[in-house]
């Protein structure tokens, strides 16, 4: 056998480096192709937390819709009933006037009152009617928190929630405003860092504004998974975490939502754990109605 080994060495050698290099050869495409699928499934959840998110905004609108329909025609009845009564009105001061110029006169002065209120309750149709012609897209509240939260926790975003002082009463746009920068928030969190990341939302209330502060760990998930940087990080890395500009659309979008009703927004990230995103309303109650007075 030795003998054979000895005559036969450079056979040997060559069968044993292809078969390394077939060894090496399927681990890198075995690799490849574990990094394209990776990369698929995370395709795929972004897209179906998006499809959620839709469906939910969805669901909404149309519920808001309904509501705003029963409104419109419980008012369009009362409309008709007192049109009616106006009719029956005039033509009992019709007849009156020929006969008693006076009551007449007190049946004319009903009439004026009905038809006051029947022009309140019109303007309330048309009032309810163009608020849902204008609206661009469906429009959540607080209210709607609580689903955001399970939609984001369906796809794999680990979502804690806090709320400290008493809540204010907010107009819709305010709320509005509130809900789209937390939704933003939460979705570059499972963007960012994946499956795994634990994403901590934070309500400050004060006695006239709000305080939102949502903080993930997406980096050290990241990492943990073998997807972050090989290097560790440094005084570089925490310099530009106090320097640099996070920028993209959605944080311009949500620096611009905050801004409208008064607020300082800011995002940076924290080396070596994630991302944070503060929205500040130091004045929020005051946003209620007309600019500078609380309503």
């Amino acid at each position: 056998m030795n003998q054979w080994l000895r005559e036969n060495s450079a056979l040997v050698l060559v069968t044993l480096c292809v078969a390394i290099a077939v060894l090496l050869l399927a681990s890198v495409v075995f690799m490849i192709l574990w990094i394209v699928a990776r990369h698929g499934r995370r395709r795929a959840l972004v897209e179906r937390v998006e499809a959620d998110r839709d469906r939910l905004d969805f669901e909404l609108l149309a519920a808001e819709q309904t509501s705003r329909l029963r409104i419109i025609r419980e008012l369009h009845e009362l409309v008709i009933h007192s049109i009616t009564v106006i009719v029956s009105q005039a033509d009992g001061a019709r007849y009156a006037a020929a006969q008693d110029p006076a009551v007449a006169a007190r049946t004319a002065a009903t009439i004026a009152e009905t038809a006051r209120t029947t022009l309140a309750d019109l303007r309330r149709i048309v009032d309810v009617g163009r608020d849902g012609e204008a609206e661009a897209g469906p429009q959540p509240g607080l209210a709607s928190l609580r689903e955001l939260f399970a939609v984001m926790r369906d796809a794999g975003l680990r979502v804690t929630f806090e709320e400290l002082g008493e809540r204010l009463e907010l107009k819709q746009g305010a709320e509005l405003a509130v809900y789209r920068i937390l939704q933003e928030a939460l979705a570059n969190s499972l963007a960012h860092g994946g499956q795994g990341t634990e994403a901590r939302v934070t309500f400050r209330w004060t006695a006239d504004g709000l305080e939102v502060l949502v903080d993930d760990d997406g980096a050290r998930v990241a990492a943990a998974r073998g997807e972050g940087p090989d290097r560790g990080y440094g005084q570089d890395d925490d310099l530009a975490a106090l320097t640099a500009e996070p920028v993209g659309r959605g944080i311009t979008e949500m620096r611009e939502r905050t801004e409208i009703y008064g607020g300082v927004f800011r995002a940076f990230t924290m080396p070596g754990v994630g991302f944070s995103v503060s929205a500040i309303f130091p004045a929020l109650a005051y946003h209620n109605g007309v600019h500078g007075v609380r309503l």
